[in-house]
């Protein structure tokens, strides 16, 4: 995963930028951050993620990505 030929890890599409996913580890494109944004449990991903970060762990792997957005 990752900047491999700058695609993304989630629709596998090129990218001219990449973004990390709050809900694992994936770099997704604009569009996939965009439908990860609007989803219901994103809010629920992001404060899990900042809770980890003010902890310490820096590799947190996420909630885990909702059904509905695997591609």
């Amino acid at each position: 995963m990752g900047l491999e030929n700058n695609k993304c890890d989630r629709c596998n599409e090129k990218a001219e930028s990449l973004t990390g996913s709050y809900f694992n580890v994936q770099m997704i494109c604009k569009p996939c951050d965009a439908k990860e944004q609007a989803h219901p449990k994103f809010e629920e991903a992001k404060s899990a993620e900042t809770e980890e970060c003010i902890k310490g762990n820096l590799n947190y792997e996420g909630i885990g990505l909702p059904e509905d957005l695997k591609q």
